[in-house]
C-alpha cells in the first residue's frame, strides 16, 4: 500500500519521507531491555511505539525484520564504564546463577509485552550469545587506529575518532563538552582521556560473568552489542534504529562510532526516538528509584497507585500521546485513559448491532464519503510521524457516527455499515494494537450478553404500551444501577455500558 510515510530522523533533525533502503523490505533495530528487574512504565514506552511502528509497516505491505536485543552481561552500575555488571550483581546477592536471573526477568519481561499486546520481534539476540561478533568488532576498530589496550581493557579513542569523523553527530554535543561534563571524575585511570568508552574490560577476580579474549579475561562493553548484532542481523546498512531518547547519548552515539569506526560508515539510515515517561516531572527510572513496574500496574501493588490498571490502559494511555512528547504519570491521567478505551470499545460492540444497517424515516444517511475520508485522516496521522493521538480522535468521532445512528439521529446502510467497522478493525486493533480486556468473553457470550439486554428493553418496552409503569421503571432503575444508560427514542430505545 503505496503510503506517503514521514517520520522523524534524530540525526537530522527533521521529518523525513522514509524510503527503504531495498524496496519493500525494512530491517528495524530497537534497543531491548536489560533483565535484571521487571519492566517498569519507562519500559513500556519504546515497546509499545516501535510496536506501533512495526504494525504499520507490516500493514502497509513491507517485508520487516525486527530486531531486539536482550542486555544479559555488559550494562555495568549508572551506565558507566567502572562497577558491576547489574545482571552479576543481582546474581550475587541473591545466590543465583547470573543466566538464571536473566533467564526469569527476560520470562517476566515477555509477559508483560504480551499483556501489552506487543508483537514478539522477528529475532530477540542475547548479549551473551554474540560474544565472537563482539570481539571482532573490537578488533576492526583497533585495526584501523580508533582503539587502544590499557591493563587489558579496550577502550575507543573518542579523540582521535573526533579529528577524522566528527563525535556527537547525533547528540549534537561536541567533545569538549563531554570532556568538560567528565572533568568532575577522579582521575583518568586507565584511559587515555576520559570521554574514552570501554569496548571491552578485564574483569576482576570477584567479576563471575567473563570470556577469554586476546585482551584478557573480561566482558563487552555495554555499547558493543547492539552494533555487532544490528549487523549481524541487518547488514552493515539498515533502515531504522530505535530506542528511548535518554539513549540518543551515550549509547547511540557511541554506536554511530563503533560502525563508521570499525566499517568506515554509518549503518543506520534514521534514528528513531520515544521521549521519556515523567513521576512528577522526573524521568521514571530504575537509576532515579521512582519506578512502578509494569506487574505492580496491573495488580495495583504500589502506594502511589490508587488501583490496578489494565494493560490495554496503559497501552491507551501511552497511544494518546505522541511518541516523540512526554508523559507524566498520574492516577487521574490513568483513569481518563481508562474511560476513553471503554468508550472505544463500547463503539465497537455498538458497531456490531449496525452490521446490518439501520435506517430511520426522515433521518440524514451516513455517507460512504464520510467513512472515506474518516479513513484517510486516519491514514495522514499515521503518516505524520505516527501520530496516534490524531487517529484516536478519528475513532472517537467514528463512535460518534456509530452513536447517532443508535440514537436514531442518521441512518446507515449495510454496506457504509460494514465499511465503517473496516476502518475501526483497521486502525484500533491492526495498526494501535488495541484489544478487549481479557475477561470481557468471546464474541459469542458479547453477542448473548447485549440479546438479554435488549430482551428485557423490549419487555420493558411492553410494559409502557401495557401501560405498566411500576415494571417498566423496575427495569429501567435495575439497568442503570448495573451501569447501562437507556435511552428512549421515537423509534424504540437505546442503551450503552458506562462502567
Amino acid at each position: 500500500m503505496e503510503q506517503n510515510f514521514l517520520i522523524y530522523n534524530t540525526l537530522t533533525r527533521q521529518k523525513e519521507l522514509f524510503r527503504p533502503l531495498t524496496p519493500g523490505r525494512v530491517g528495524m533495530y530497537v534497543c531491548g531491555p536489560t533483565v535484571y528487574g521487571d519492566a517498569h512504565l519507562g519500559h513500556a514506552r519504546p515497546a509499545i511505539t516501535f510496536d506501533l511502528l512495526f504494525r504499520y509497516l507490516r500493514h502497509l505491505g513491507y517485508k520487516v525484520r525486527y530486531v531486539r536485543n536482550i542486555t544479559d552481561v555488559g550494562h555495568l552500575e549508572h551506565d558507566a564504564d567502572e562497577g558491576e555488571d547489574k545482571i552479576a550483581k543481582k546474581a550475587r546477592l541473591e545466590s543465583l546463577e547470573p543466566m538464571e536471573v536473566a533467564q526469569y526477568y527476560t520470562n517476566r519481561f515477555h509477559e508483560a509485552m504480551n499483556a501489552l499486546n506487543c508483537l514478539p520481534p522477528s529475532i530477540e539476540p542475547h548479549a551473551t550469545g554474540h560474544i565472537i561478533e563482539q570481539q571482532q568488532l573490537v578488533r576492526e576498530i583497533m585495526d584501523n587506529g580508533y582503539a587502544y589496550e590499557s591493563n587489558g581493557s579496550v577502550y575507543f579513542d573518542v579523540e582521535k575518532y573526533d579529528k577524522d569523523h566528527k563525535y556527537g553527530v547525533l547528540s549534537g554535543r561536541s567533545l569538549e563538552n563531554i570532556k568538560d561534563a567528565s572533568r568532575e571524575l577522579s582521575g583518568v585511570g586507565e584511559k587515555k582521556n576520559q570521554a574514552d568508552f570501554a569496548l571491552w574490560k578485564k574483569a576482576m577476580p570477584e567479576h563471575i560473568m567473563h570470556w577469554p579474549s586476546p585482551w584478557s579475561e573480561g566482558f563487552p562493553g555495554w555499547h558493543c552489542e547492539c552494533t555487532a548484532m544490528g549487523r549481524k542481523y541487518l547488514g552493515d546498512h539498515f533502515d531504522i534504529h530505535g530506542g528511548g531518547l535518554d539513549l540518543v547519548f551515550p549509547h547511540h552515539e557511541c554506536e554511530i562510532a563503533q560502525a563508521v569506526a570499525s566499517q568506515g560508515s554509518q549503518m543506520v539510515h534514521y534514528w528513531m526516538h520515544n521521549n521519556m515517561i515523567t513521576i512528577d516531572g522526573k524521568k521514571m527510572g530504575k537509576s532515579y528509584n521512582n519506578f512502578i513496574t509494569l506487574p505492580q500496574f496491573f495488580a495495583g501493588d504500589h502506594e502511589r497507585l490508587e488501583r490496578g490498571y489494565s494493560p490495554m490502559t496503559i497501552r491507551f494511555f501511552i497511544l494518546q500521546a505522541h511518541y516523540r512528547s512526554t508523559v507524566d504519570f498520574s492516577n487521574e491521567a490513568l483513569q481518563a485513559a481508562e474511560k476513553g478505551l471503554a468508550r472505544l470499545l463500547e463503539g465497537w460492540k455498538a458497531l456490531g448491532r449496525l452490521s446490518e444497517g439501520m435506517k430511520t424515516k426522515g433521518q440524514p444517511q451516513v455517507e460512504m464519503k464520510q467513512v472515506d475520508e474518516l479513513r484517510q485522516r486516519c491514514y495522514d496521522a499515521m503518516n505524520d510521524d505516527m501520530a496516534s493521538p490524531l487517529v484516536i480522535s478519528e475513532l472517537f468521532e467514528a463512535c460518534r457516527l456509530i452513536n447517532s445512528v443508535l440514537d436514531r439521529h442518521a441512518s446507515i446502510t449495510a454496506e457504509v455499515a460494514a465499511a465503517l467497522k473496516d476502518v475501526f478493525q483497521t486502525f484500533a486493533f491492526d495498526i494501535l494494537g488495541l484489544k478487549a480486556e481479557a475477561g470481557e468473553g468471546s464474541k459469542e457470550r458479547e453477542a448473548a450478553y447485549g440479546a438479554v439486554v435488549d430482551m428485557l428493553l423490549e419487555q420493558r418496552q411492553q410494559a409502557k404500551a401495557e401501560k405498566n409503569w411500576a415494571l417498566s421503571d423496575a427495569i429501567r432503575d435495575r439497568l442503570t444501577e448495573l451501569g447501562f444508560e437507556v435511552k428512549d427514542t421515537k423509534d424504540g430505545f437505546s442503551w450503552t455500558l458506562n462502567k
